[in-house]
This record gives structure tokens, sequence and C-alpha cells, in this order.
């Protein structure tokens, strides 16, 4: 069969190329480049990233790997759905287990997750040390250890410490270990370890600075400072029932520290219409809110 016939039968006048039958070109290029793979994050904590008492400890679960398949989905979810409406591809993961330290992870669990991770996303217990409230000696040995780990399989992961909020319950009850002090001293104390953990681990890429947020929530009006005396009008409680683990509020502020932390992009960017606020029941107000917080927080600790 002539060339002529050919072109006529693929619709096409001599002359003009048929659509994709050239070995070469920006198109058969284009249609070859391997799509690039999605980023790992690992999310390694306890009730506090689990979501806990609140309406996000299971919602979205489908939409992240739950390495003990408790079947949680927490801040990881609210994370991998930030990412999406964002246009980031990321495939997430978590690891938890409520009321334990970041030893009993390593010690009991770490081959759940001995592997290669591009982040990895550490949250220590609320007070790191249940016997000793505020003593940073086990958590600075943690850190390490999991820090070595994790730059063994992965030289160039990103690691992140997450300094946690103040509990309410241990401010203003009086066998709390920061009774009588500001609400903000505990986010402070936790910060503080954070960062002696950082120094001490160059591995360590920086830290999330949740309880900086719920504290400059609480400074500007936005957030509750006191909620055993009653929730101030249009002020949200980022506590939970329990005036210890967060509320949606709580836990969809700590997701925006993250997410703007991991990603770089400035959390306000979501907008009041943002889906996860949206399904947690979050006003489009509230979600603006929490989004100026944590944007800026970051910007303050840049």
């Amino acid at each position: 069969m002539s060339g002529a016939v050919l072109l006529a039968l693929a619709g096409c006048a001599p002359g003009q190329a048929v659509a994709g039958t050239a070995p070469h070109g920006e198109a058969v290029a284009s249609a070859a480049e391997p799509k690039a793979a999605p980023k790992t994050i690992l999310f390694i904590g306890n009730s506090f990233t689990q979501g806990a008492h609140s309406a996000a400890r299971n919602w979205r679960a489908g939409s992240v790997t739950d390495l003990n398949k408790a079947g949680y989905g927490g801040v990881p979810a609210l994370f991998k759905l930030f990412t999406e409406q964002m246009g980031l591809d990321y495939r997430v993961s978590l690891e938890t287990q409520g009321g334990k330290t970041l030893g009993f992870h390593y010690d009991e669990r770490r081959a759940l997750f001995d592997r290669p991770w591009d982040v990895v996303v550490l949250q220590e217990l609320s007070t790191l040390d249940r016997a000793r409230p505020g003593d940073a000696t086990n958590y600075l040995r943690d850190v390490a250890r999991l820090t070595a780990l994790f730059k063994a399989r992965n030289p160039a992961v990103d690691i992140r410490l997450v300094a946690t909020w103040t509990r309410a319950d241990q401010t203003y009850k009086p066998k709390g270990h920061w009774y009588g002090k500001p609400v903000t001293a505990m986010a402070e104390d936790l910060r503080a370890a954070a960062d002696r953990a950082r120094v001490a681990n160059p591995g360590v890429t920086g830290v999330l600075p949740v309880g900086q947020a719920w504290n400059r929530a609480m400074g500007e009006g936005v957030a509750d400072p006191d909620p055993y005396d009653g929730i101030g009008y249009g002020q949200l409680d980022l506590w939970a029932y329990d005036h210890y683990h967060a509320s949606v509020a709580g836990y969809y502020l700590s997701a925006l520290v993250t997410f703007g932390a991991v990603t770089g992009i400035d959390p306000t960017k979501l907008g009041p219409k943002e889906k996860g606020a949206d399904e947690l029941g979050l006003s489009d107000a509230q979600a603006a809110a929490l989004q100026r917080v944590a944007r800026d927080t970051l910007a303050a600790a840049s």
C-alpha cells in the first residue's frame, strides 16, 4: 500500500504528520516522562496526633495509612487534605499509640517504620515525662535515637519536632505541674525542650510551633484562654471536654502549622472555604482566623 493511501486512511493530507506516529518530538517525550513519585511523610505520636476526643479522630481515615491499622485520621488526614487542595502529592502515614512517649515507639514499634521517608514528624508525650513532668532527659535521648534511625535510611530526610500546647488541666488545677503559672507557660517550656533537642541533633530540620500558635490564638482573642470560667462570646475553645486534648479547632490549628512549616505554603491560601474546616464543623470565619494565626506564628518563628 502506498504512503498516500496510508495518509488518506489516517485522515491526513500528503505532507501532514499523523498524530502519535512520530518516533521523536515533544509530545512523545512528554508522554514518556514518568510521573514524579509522591513525597512520603510519617507522623509518629500519641493521642495528640490521632485527634483523640474530637470528630477529627477517625475522619477521612481512608486517605492516610495507619501503620497500626487502628483507623485513625486526625492531624495526618487534615495535612493530607490540605496538600491535595494545594495540588501537592503526599503519601501520608502515621504510627501512633495513645499515652506513649517517643521512646515507646522506638523500642516497641520501630519495625513498622524503619524505612526511608522524605519527612518525619515526631510528637512527644504532652508532659515530656509522665513521672517527672517537664523533664526532657528521655525526650532528648529518644529524638537522638529516632533521628539516627531515619537518617540512616535517608540522609536527606526532613525531621520535624512538634512542640505541643498547654494543657488547661495542668495549668488551672492544683495538681497540675504548671498550676498557678500563665496559660502560655507550659507551651513555652515544651518549645524550649524541642529547641534543645534540635540543637543537640543537627539532623533535625526544625520545630513545629503548635503550642505557640495556641498561645497566639488566645492572646489575639481568637480562642478563650480559660475553659473553666466559661468560653468568651465569639471565641473558640481549643481544648476538648477534658481540657487536655484538643477540640476540632485545636487539631485544625495544629495541622495548619504542620502544613505551613513542612510545605512552605502560607496556610491562608487554603481560604475560608477550606474543605476540612467545613466537614468538621468550623465556620468560614473560624477557619480563616485559625489560618491567619498559623501564618503569623510561622512568620514569627522564621
